[in-house]
């Protein structure tokens, strides 16, 4: 009788969470949008937005998936992890690089920006179930060899995001490396160590998560299946990174050497979405 009566409520609850996912995530779209389009102050108050309410997103789409412990495993991996990196890299240029921030991304904890450790949430869930997604992988208890592909896939979903990202904030000043060369061939400014250091930390990071958030999932895996929340913010993120390097920031050639390494994680990744998206029509 008691079965009965909680089902329901379940069901409701897990729809209320669906429509907090994937209204964040909507609204994470929409807090980007502008964002090339405008300069300065606003440009600078668009990235802190974009940022918190895309982790919003990510932390609303980890619960989704499952229950509380997704975001405290989000929150506590990536976000004081996240945290904890960064401030050692500051201090030490161990394992990105000597590099220091101009204090132009608001207020800083341990020398960090707090946005940074945000930025590191926000990414990491999608990125995880990009992985989990290529991996086969569902998200519960299961073999580690399932958990060291969705690892290593994760990973590099969450380490070729940064090909994108570091140059676009280093030409809008927000950090400074001391030593930029060498780099990837065609991402100027931007060294190679720092390349190397996020693979290594995303690899890490996207594990630790991936086995402090998995349990048994106690309500159905819309999140990380195929076309969930998630998984849609990192094919948002591919494509809205391509199409500003090339169209708005005048780096083509990050858009092309970022388009070919994100893409060997978002190519696939639309493909199994498309195919998941024709056998539910």
């Amino acid at each position: 009788m008691v079965q009965v009566q909680e089902r329901p409520a379940l069901r409701r609850g897990h729809g209320a969470g669906r429509r907090t996912a994937w209204a964040l995530a909507a609204a994470a779209v929409l807090c980007q949008i502008p964002y090339p389009l405008v300069s300065g102050p606003w440009r600078e108050a668009l990235t802190v937005a974009g940022v918190a309410v895309f982790c919003l997103a990510s932390l609303a789409a980890a619960a989704l998936r499952h229950g509380a412990r997704g975001p405290l495993a989000l929150f506590t991996v990536a976000g004081l992890g996240g945290l904890a990196v960064e401030a050692v890299g500051v201090r030490t240029g161990f394992p990105f690089g000597s590099y220091h921030y101009t204090g132009s991304l608001g207020p800083s904890l341990a020398g960090v920006p707090v946005v940074v450790p945000l930025a590191w949430m926000m990414m990491a869930w999608p990125a995880l179930e990009a992985g989990r997604v290529l991996a086969g992988d569902r998200g519960r208890a299961g073999a580690p060899a399932s958990r060291v592909r969705t690892a290593v896939a994760g990973g590099w979903a969450l380490a070729s995001w940064d090909v994108f990202l570091d140059p676009q904030m280093v030409d809008a000043g927000h950090w400074v490396w001391s030593h930029p060369r060498p780099g990837l061939p065609g991402v100027e400014g931007v060294p190679l160590t720092n390349f190397a250091g996020w693979v290594a930390v995303s690899v890490v990071m996207v594990a630790a998560v991936d086995a402090v958030s998995r349990r048994p999932v106690r309500r159905p895996a819309g999140n990380g299946a195929p076309g969930g929340p998630a998984v849609v913010l990192y094919l948002w993120t591919y494509a809205s990174s391509v199409t500003a390097c090339l169209v708005f920031f005048g780096r083509p050639q990050v858009a092309l050497v970022g388009g070919v390494l994100m893409g060997l994680v978002a190519v696939p990744l639309a493909a199994r979405a498309a195919g998941a998206a024709g056998r539910r029509g």
